[in-house]
Parts: structure tokens; C-alpha cells; sequence
């Protein structure tokens, strides 16, 4: 009589007991642990991108600036220069008071008039009013004022150097400590003692460009 073969049966490896509710809360713990670091670390990372990219921004930003004010000083310097072999003016004063009077030659009046320096003026035709900042009685005042009106920045730098040269309608010498000055220092200074400006900085700030820009070098 023929033998009956027992079934073979095989283990799991696994075990097939249910897991608790407290394993599971383990478990989705420990996932919600790692999408957590997961989330903090790419937060970061993006966080530390988009500072680099502010920075390089800023950085080519910058850059560009330079770049402009360098292109300003270039272009007046020649003719500066050129202004004070005939008129003895030195040319750091005139480039620092165009650089200072005009923004860079972005104020409207440099940019639609061609007038880097502020000089006013009386005849209707040649003139534009327009609002200005005077330094009156210890204070900052708002007030209008017309302002001539020039062709380009060369006619400007001239009219802006015959008025040192030849002074006012009321005293030729009106100016004259500011071409006899010899360094820039005394020129700026100069300025605020012959009654240029209402701004009782005016010397430090243009001495300050003078410095910051090398003006010097073109005298």
C-alpha cells in the first residue's frame, strides 16, 4: 500500500501578525521626520540660491553704475581740461561740480537742458523755471528759479567757466580766488567764500568727489 506523501510547506519569512496602532504612528512618524529634514534642507538650499543670485545682481548692478560714472568723467574730462589751459580753472572743480550740480547728468535739468552746473538766468527764451533747493536762514527751502537752457554739455562747461573767468555783471573779479586757486582744496573752498553756493558743505562735498574719483589727475 502506497505511502501518502506529506505536503511540504514553506515559512514566511515575514510575520503575519498585524501590526499595532502604535507602530504605525512609528512609522509615519519617522516618515513625516525625514520629508520634514528633507523640506528644511531644500529650503535652505533655495534660501542660499536666491541669495547668491541677489548678491550677483547687485554685484552686476553695482558694476554697471561704475561703468556710467566712469563713461561721465570721461566725457567731460577732455574738454575740462581744455577749459583750463585758456581759463585756469582746474578741471577736478569743474568735473566734481558737474558731477555734484547734475546728479551724474541725470537731473532733468542736465538731461533735458544740457545744464550740468545750475546756472541761472533772466532772458525768457534761453531759460527754463524750474524748482531748486537753497540753503537759506539755517534751513533747506524749496523755490523756483529760472535756469538756462544749452545746446549740449560743452556750451554748458564754457558758460560755466567764463563765469569764474570774467565774474558778474556787477564785479568782473567776483570770482577771482577761484583762478588763482592752485589745488583743488582751495578752489572749493574758494567757491563757498566768493558766494557760489547756498549749501555751507558745498567745499567738503566737492573735495570729497575729488578724492573718491581721482579728479586730480586731470589737472
Amino acid at each position: 500500500m502506497a505511502k501518502k506523501k506529506k505536503r511540504r510547506t514553506t515559512k514566511k519569512w515575514y510575520s503575519t501578525k498585524k501590526r499595532q496602532p502604535t507602530e504605525w504612528l512609528v512609522v509615519l512618524l519617522g516618515v513625516l521626520f525625514v520629508l520634514g529634514v528633507g523640506l528644511v534642507l531644500y529650503i535652505q538650499y533655495t534660501g542660499a540660491q536666491t541669495q547668491e543670485r541677489l548678491a550677483n545682481e547687485a554685484k552686476q548692478e553695482e558694476l554697471a553704475k561704475v561703468k556710467k560714472k566712469k563713461e561721465f568723467i570721461n566725457q567731460l574730462a577732455p574738454y575740462a581740461q581744455e577749459l583750463q589751459q585758456k581759463y585756469h580753472v582746474l578741471s577736478s572743480i569743474t568735473l566734481a561740480q558737474a558731477i555734484l550740480e547734475s546728479d551724474w547728468g541725470k537731473s532733468s535739468l542736465a538731461a533735458d537742458y544740457h545744464n550740468y552746473f545750475g546756472i541761472k538766468g533772466d532772458d525768457p527764451d534761453n531759460t527754463k523755471e524750474m524748482t531748486t533747493k537753497e540753503y537759506l536762514n539755517g534751513q533747506w527751502v524749496t523755490t523756483t528759479a529760472r535756469f538756462r537752457v544749452y545746446r549740449d554739455y560743452r556750451e554748458s562747461m564754457l558758460d560755466h567757466v567764463l563765469l569764474f573767468a570774467h565774474g558778474t555783471s556787477w564785479d568782473h573779479n567776483h570770482y577771482q580766488h577761484v583762478v588763482a586757486a592752485t589745488n583743488y582744496t582751495q578752489a572749493a573752498q574758494a567757491l563757498k567764500q566768493d558766494g557760489y553756493a547756498t549749501d555751507p558743505n558745498y567745499p567738503e562735498k566737492l573735495i570729497e568727489l575729488v578724492k573718491t574719483y581721482r579728479l586730480d589727475q586731470f589737472d
